[in-house]
């Protein structure tokens, strides 16, 4: 009861938040629908008409149909970039096999005998196809989209992996804060819009169903006619803002899922509209993190993002060996000239990896140091973010430089680490040393008694074009110049992941305290 009371707080208290997520979503799926029906329809005639196509195209769409939606964005991230265009492209890829199938099935399924009348009565090729086989199929095909349709508006929460909006952001970020009363909500209103479109669809779908056939092509008209017409309006909508171009006094800045960046980034957003005339538009919780970013950065899509010092050196770079403070100038520099972007405004504080195990396993083998803990590791399960077993400074440097190898390894998101520890599910686990919920958290932080991990300290990257096309944009992200500390980061955190502080608020509150902003 509790829960679901706090899912309805969340709603009533935020609810124009989850208004624009959900108006975002049906933008976004409107427009993969609209595609799907538009290509899904015409493949589907074509192959229902030229039968030896029909295999090998329906091999071809079922094959794209089982591919994972991570693996999907992965693969189109290089081509599309991040953001809504990447998000539509994925959806309708999903969405065609529906369309495809049911539209083959249904013009394939006419009775033969009523074809070959309507060949017998003079009437062409193309005459038999609008006039009697597509409202015979009518009903079939509407089922597709039926499908295909309440599929799509429920896949769309994957958007959010990618930096595109809709309602997983709420979802992705309830998961990465550790507030289960958003990442509730998020879901219970894609679950709404689903059956809602589920059960307008089935009305027509249904009605179609009793008519006679001259009634059913009318009443086909008519619907496909008004549902091209509500689709087309989303879409139009929608592409204004999937394909315009950005503000000329627009900063487009990014976060990865975490907590931390959720802050900083609503500070920034709100120190640069107070300072200038700029408006900031955010995308948080960017799936994949610096890699996807990154590229993002690199062909202007970003403009600005929050990163850490040994990410850039070793990740962005392609650096090896162990990042220290001492290389940030070469750091800087290489930004400036093999990228074109600065490094301004490093807060101060640093959140670099560290490693906790249960408190019961550190009693048990008496584990202090790394070092100890390699005397163990292959009788215990490490967790750790995905990008964590793919850095060069990641697990398999680790493994090497404390010789020790795992029994067993998980990947896991950022925001279910400190649940999968409490429940056993891991022994060991990474974390960074900011992170919020560590100092509640039933564990053992372990001393890198070798100094392996790199010193991580944070900081915004912006790009270069952007500094020179709004010079008053840089004098801004130097007042943030070290004004937060390890403890206050950590705290921020807190008051987020444990308290369910809303990031905006909590950014808005350490700008006051600091001077930064007036009250009000």
């Amino acid at each position: 009861m509790d829960v679901i009371q706090g899912m309805i707080g969340e709603l009533a208290g935020n609810a124009g938040f989850y208004a624009g997520l959900a108006l975002e979503h049906i933008q976004i799926s409107g427009i993969a629908i609209l595609i799907a029906i538009a290509v899904g329809g015409l493949a589907g005639i074509l192959i229902a008409e030229f039968q030896r196509a029909a295999r090998p195209t329906l091999a071809v769409v079922n094959l794209l149909y089982t591919i994972p939606s991570i693996s999907m964005l992965g693969f189109l991230i290089p081509f599309s970039g991040v953001g809504d265009v990447t998000a539509v492209i994925a959806l309708t890829v999903y969405a065609l096999l529906p369309m495809v199938r049911n539209t083959h099935t249904g013009l394939t399924g006419v009775d033969p005998a009523i074809v070959e009348a309507a060949r017998g009565m003079g009437s062409t090729r193309l005459q038999v196809l609008l006039k009697v086989r597509l409202p015979l199929a009518g009903p079939v095909i509407m089922a597709g989209i039926r499908n295909m349709a309440t599929m799509s508006i429920a896949l769309a929460g994957i958007a959010s992996f990618v930096g595109a909006g809709g309602l997983g952001v709420a979802i992705y970020r309830g998961i990465t804060t550790n507030n289960g009363a958003m990442t509730m909500a998020g879901s219970l209103v894609i679950a709404m819009l689903a059956l809602a479109v589920d059960a307008l669809l089935g009305v027509v779908e249904r009605r179609m169903g009793m008519r006679t056939a001259r009634a059913r092509r009318q009443n086909r008209v008519a619907a496909g006619v008004a549902a091209a017409v509500c689709i087309m309006a989303v879409a139009g909508a929608g592409a204004g803002v999937l394909l315009a171009p950005g503000s000329a006094g627009t900063i487009r800045i990014a976060s990865k899922p975490m907590t931390e960046q959720y802050v900083i980034t609503e500070m920034l957003r709100e120190l640069i509209e107070d300072r200038t005339d700029l408006t900031v538009e955010l995308t948080q919780g960017v799936g994949g993190g610096t890699s996807n970013i990154m590229p993002a950065m690199e062909s202007g899509e970003f403009d600005l993002y929050p990163e850490y010092t040994s990410t850039g050196w070793n990740l962005v770079l392609g650096e090896g060996g162990v990042y220290s403070e001492d290389l940030f100038g070469e750091l800087a520099d290489a930004y400036e000239d093999e990228l074109a972007m600065s490094w301004r405004g490093m807060y101060g504080f640093s959140d670099q990896y560290g490693l906790v195990v249960r408190r019961e396993i550190a009693e048990r083998y008496g584990l202090r140091t790394y070092s100890d803990l390699a005397r163990v590791a292959d009788e215990l399960t490490l967790g750790a973010e995905c990008d964590f077993y793919e850095r060069p400074d990641g697990y398999d440097a680790l493994c090497e430089t404390y010789g020790m190898s795992f029994g067993d390894t998980m990947d896991m998101d950022i925001g279910v680490k400190y649940e999968a520890l409490a429940a056993d599910q891991v022994d060991a686990m990474v974390v960074f040393t900011t992170d919020g919920q560590l100092s509640q958290a039933d564990a053992v932080l372990l001393e890198d008694d070798l100094g392996f991990f790199p010193s991580a300290r944070c900081g915004n990257v912006v790009r270069d074009e952007v500094l020179e096309e709004h010079p008053e944009l840089g004098p801004v992200l130097d007042e943030l110049e070290d004004t937060i500390a390890d403890d206050e980061m950590a705290r921020m955190n807190y008051e987020v992941e444990a308290e369910g502080a809303d990031p905006a608020d909590v950014a808005h509150e350490f700008l006051v305290d600091r001077g930064l902003i007036e009250e009000g």
